[in-house]
């Protein structure tokens, strides 16, 4: 049985995925840079007697810790997309209809059986991206032990859930 992995919108479901994570990554790293570069400004501006930078330091502190938060999103986007690739390789797709159940409670009616979701996702926009796809016809691969990822026809990316 092929994996889910040979089908095309997979693929690009999976690189939009990772490029998201990239971008995450990316913009931590240019935060942390640009604290430093307004750190290294400050301190600068200071020792030389000049004018004090008004918020500076608050500028410094939120730019650290956004930039780290970032960092940790993306690490975390890419590890997920990792294992998901990984795991697709080998799990084919079954075809199911979706019903949902509460806000992030899914329940997939395949051939095979119901399978009982709850979405990982906690962003509200994706959330309301799956509501969307009520009663349509959508695709779920098992991808690790009690983890599932689902997509649909036009999607154009992947959601992570997992069996509560």
């Amino acid at each position: 049985m092929p994996g889910a992995l040979d089908d095309p919108q997979t693929r690009a479901a999976l690189a939009a995925t990772r490029a998201g994570a990239v971008r995450w990554l990316a913009g931590g790293a240019v935060a942390l840079v640009l604290a430093v570069l307004l750190g290294v400004a400050t301190v600068q501006a200071a020792s030389d007697g000049g004018t004090r930078l008004p918020f500076a330091g608050l500028a410094v502190v939120a730019l650290v810790l956004g930039g780290v938060a970032a960092l940790v999103a993306g690490a975390g986007s890419l590890l997920r997309v990792t294992r998901w690739t990984r795991a697709l390789a080998t799990s084919p797709w079954r075809a199911g209809a979706l019903r949902i159940a509460g806000p992030a409670t899914l329940r997939v009616a395949t051939p095979e059986g119901d399978v009982d979701l709850r979405l990982q996702s906690t962003t509200i926009w994706r959330t309301r991206a799956v509501q969307r796809l009520d009663e349509r016809e959508v695709q779920v691969a098992e991808v690790g032990r009690d983890r599932w990822v689902l997509t649909a026809d036009g999607a154009g990316t992947l959601y992570g859930a997992r069996r509560p």
